[in-house]
């Protein structure tokens, strides 16, 4: 079984830091043949352990968060864990994890409450990314509250998740503004 520290080693290591925001179908595959059955482990709370720690926290929320969304690209199950890799993340929070993990790893912990459709936890998000001076990832979440605060989720999800879009929605994701991501 792996533990916190290969995750890790994996994520932030070449040639995952240059695919996490612009990913191929070969990295995709990758991440899914290499933990599909430790996401799965995960999602069943088998991984609860992997909280007692800022590394164990950070690992995973990104194979509950961030895996997912490379494993399952363009399907519901994507967002499946979602909301369980925001609860890791606001544990890390509230035992101070956060504080000990470095600068540039830190982004995938928070990148969970990123994730969340929930205004409290977009608050939150943008909180923490201003609080640890990561204004480049603060930008992308004020982006991010945006939209949850005006439409109440992400209305590029709505396919994916069978929601109706409303004819607000339609208009924003037919825009040259509209988030895909």
């Amino acid at each position: 079984m792996y533990q916190p520290e290969e995750i890790l080693n994996f994520w932030f290591s070449e040639p995952m830091k240059s695919h996490w925001f612009n990913s191929t179908e070969e990295i995709d595959t990758l991440i899914k043949d290499k933990y599909e059955f430790l996401w799965e482990y995960a999602a069943d709370n088998n991984l609860q352990q992997w909280q007692d720690t800022p590394e164990g926290c950070l690992a995973l929320c990104i194979v509950l968060d961030q895996f997912p969304l490379n494993m399952f690209r363009n399907k519901a199950i994507a967002f499946s864990t979602e909301q369980h890799a925001v609860m890791v993340a606001k544990h890390a929070i509230i035992e101070d994890f956060d504080q000990q993990i470095d600068k540039d790893k830190l982004a995938f912990l928070y990148m969970p409450l990123m994730h969340s459709e929930n205004m409290d936890d977009q608050d939150l998000c943008v909180a923490r990314f201003e609080a640890a001076g990561l204004e480049e990832n603060a930008r992308f979440a004020q982006h991010h509250r945006g939209i949850v605060e005006k439409y109440g989720r992400f209305p590029h999800r709505n396919a994916l998740l069978g929601r109706k879009s409303t004819p607000k929605e339609i208009d924003y994701l037919n825009s040259k503004d509209a988030f895909m991501g």
